[in-house]
């Protein structure tokens, strides 16, 4: 074996598949470095544990979620273009004292901005076809987790984003009992330093929305930095494309409205137990009228 080849472990029953990212020896043997190919998870095996994934096949939780990721896609299209992004009657209202004839064809949208930030390049440019798909505008970058503190604000300031997303890879030390202790986690002190440094910046929940963390995130430290959503409550995998999902729910909800909380984490992949979050108003605008160029 070695580094980038995709793997699944014979001792979870070949669950879950992993790229190596890394194959040092120790004392007990070699051992593999790997990331979750579709799970924002990072741990570490024996290579005699570990068995090559041949061609497209997958491990068994990642065939579930590919249809899950497909399913929630269309569902997200299809809703857009019945009744779940209509325009509201407040709105309506306003735009009906300013034209003679106003319809819902004239008034266009101006759905959140997105920033991510993923220690991940594959799953940052999984992401990004993804936001596109949805028609969302997401810039992203790659920065490491322990890179991302001293690199986020200049980020921020040159994108000048409605919506960042904070993530990447996460898990929790093997053997550790006390779930509230950040040092217990891989990269959470560093989610929970970056969200600190975003909200020192601005305060305001409702001007700056912030999705953190990954797999097994320690998600009451990253909520009380100061995250509008997080990862995990109950400690769980979360999917490489739960922040898009949530992401996506901010940017389509009206300034006016406050977005579900139960509609945005149901959204997602791996839903409560994986993601969660607290009350956000949305960031999507109406203007009037559409251009006759577009």
């Amino acid at each position: 074996m070695k580094q980038g080849d995709i793997v699944v472990r014979k001792s979870y029953g070949k669950d879950i598949a992993f790229t190596i990212i890394e194959i040092k020896k120790n004392k007990e043997g070699t051992i593999c470095l790997m990331n979750g190919l579709n799970l924002r998870i990072t741990a570490d095996a024996p290579i005699e544990d570990l068995e090559k994934v041949e061609g497209e096949r997958l491990g068994i939780s990642d065939v579930i979620f590919n249809k899950k990721v497909n399913n929630s896609i269309r569902n997200i299209l299809r809703s857009r273009a019945t009744n779940d992004y209509k325009i509201d009657n407040r709105s309506f209202k306003a735009f009906k004292s300013q034209a003679a004839e106003p319809n819902e064809t004239m008034i266009f949208k101006r759905p959140g901005k997105v920033l991510h930030i993923d220690g991940d390049a594959r799953y940052l440019e999984i992401c990004l076809k993804v936001y596109k798909q949805l028609a969302i505008e997401a810039s992203g970058e790659v920065i490491s987790e322990a890179e991302q503190p001293s690199k986020v604000l200049d980020l921020v300031k040159q994108y000048k984003p409605d919506i960042v997303v904070v993530t990447g890879h996460d898990s929790i030390v093997k053997d550790v009992e006390d779930y509230m202790d950040i040092n217990n986690y891989r990269n959470t002190k560093y989610f929970v330093e970056t969200v600190s440094m975003l909200r020192e910046y601005e305060p305001d929940y409702d001007t700056l929305v912030i999705f953190a963390g990954a797999c097994q995130s320690c998600y009451e430290a990253i909520l009380d930095a100061g995250a509008n959503f997080s990862s995990s409550p109950e400690r769980v995998l979360i999917h490489c494309l739960d922040p898009v999902f949530i992401c996506e729910k901010v940017a389509y909800t009206n300034v006016n409205e406050t977005v579900s909380i139960h509609e945005a984490v149901t959204s997602t992949i791996t839903g409560s137990k994986g993601v969660g979050g607290i009350q956000t108003r949305g960031k999507c605008r109406n203007g009037f009228p559409r251009s006759v160029y577009i």
